[in-house]
């Protein structure tokens, strides 16, 4: 996302200069006008912020936040743990942010503060958990609890990352070599076939169509596929073609389960983290909604929390959005009305993230044979129909 610099106030008519990720320029201004500040210039900002960001990895700032609250914890002033982590820190450019946050916390500025002027190194769970840490004057033990967060959220995208390698590699190879067939071995068996004369069977016939259209249209088929992708690019990136898609995505057999099931997931243990940390619901439920990263489960996270500022509880809205499973909408009752939410929502995450391993398992399991089988129906068929006017013509010579 595009990363805005803004200036402007609060509603105590204080000064702020920070930056803010968003959409758009006008995205930004709508988040910013939430937090109740009002703008007074914003521009977007280079790319350079973003390439630098991009090169500080989810394990650095695990292992930050580890280190930073065994430190805190062992009593050491904030600004010396600053100092001693920005030196010692293995990216230098990770290195760079630590010590520019310290500066700022030197001159005055909260450590959350400090923090959220890096919105593409600290996300907005990240400064909130610890701006609520610091309010409460549990520092340490809110950012063990956000570490254990990071690393549950990293554990998740590696785990579905490594889980689609496989069928991704094999997909590959069946697009490379029924490609190299179409394009330079067909060709040879179809300059034989000429030769030879004589009527060829349908599927070479096929096969041979299929070849001479790949030759002759190569360059427009790549570049019907480029576009293909970036006008679905551009298509996504428009409110109503994300909805679209992102609903789709929901629907789909097998992986549209599996799309939930990590989204119930991701929701109930953000938020029982914030919840613990001491965020109040209702900020809670904006930064659980910002980083739900489907459009669809995003608009019934704040259907549902403006219908907790109007006094309801929560349950009631999320049960009446048709995106969260009845018995996830049960347990989150039973969690309001025995004053323990955030424990009910840590015991819904664990749940859900043994559903997500199994989910991934089953769609692994079945996407691997269908492939396999794919790759070999194809390959087998395009074998077969060069093979067929040799099989011809031999029984006409016997």
């Amino acid at each position: 996302m595009p990363v805005f610099a803004y200036v402007g106030k609060t509603k105590g008519d204080k000064a702020v200069k920070a930056e803010i990720t968003a959409d758009n320029r006008d995205v930004a201004i709508g988040q910013l006008r939430t937090q109740g500040i009002t703008v007074t210039t914003i521009e977007e900002k280079k790319k350079k912020a973003a390439a630098k960001a991009q090169s500080i990895t989810p394990k650095d700032i695990v292992i930050f936040t580890r280190q930073f609250a065994t430190m805190i914890g062992a009593g050491l002033p904030l600004v010396q743990c600053l100092e001693i982590l920005s030196t010692q820190c293995d990216n230098k450019s990770f290195g760079k942010i630590i010590g520019e946050v310290k500066a700022d916390v030197e001159t005055g500025t909260t450590f959350a503060d400090g923090l959220k002027k890096h919105p593409l190194v600290f996300s907005a769970l990240y400064c909130n958990m610890v701006q609520a840490g610091e309010v409460g004057g549990a520092l340490d033990v809110t950012l063990i609890r956000l570490a254990a967060q990071l690393e549950k959220a990293a554990k998740l995208n590696s785990q579905i990352k490594s889980a689609m390698i496989y069928p991704s590699a094999i997909l590959g190879v069946a697009i490379i070599v029924v490609s190299v067939l179409l394009v330079f071995v067909i060709p040879i068996f179809a300059k034989m076939f000429s030769d030879f004369g004589g009527e060829l069977p349908g599927p070479t016939q096929f096969v041979m169509a299929v070849s001479e259209f790949m030759q002759s249209y190569i360059l427009v088929i790549l570049g019907g596929v480029y576009g293909g992708f970036v006008m679905f690019k551009k298509y996504y990136a428009t409110k109503a073609g994300r909805l679209k898609v992102d609903a789709l995505a929901l629907k789909l057999p097998v992986a549209g389960d599996l799309i939930r099931k990590i989204s119930v997931a991701q929701f109930t243990r953000t938020f029982g983290t914030l919840l613990q940390s001491g965020v109040p619901i209702m900020e809670g439920m904006e930064i659980v909604a910002r980083i739900a990263g489907n459009v669809v489960v995003q608009n019934a996270l704040l259907a549902a929390r403006a219908s907790v500022g109007e006094g309801k509880t929560l349950s009631e809205p999320l049960g009446t959005t048709g995106v969260f499973p009845p018995m996830v909408v049960q347990m989150i009752n039973v969690g309001e009305a025995t004053g323990a939410l955030d424990t009910m929502l840590g015991k819904i995450a664990d749940f859900y993230d043994d559903e997500v391993d199994a989910a991934v398992g089953a769609m692994t399991a079945l996407l691997e044979p269908m492939l396999m089988v794919f790759l070999g129906t194809v390959v087998g068929f395009i074998v077969i129909a060069m093979y067929l006017p040799i099989f011809k013509m031999a029984a006409a010579v016997g």
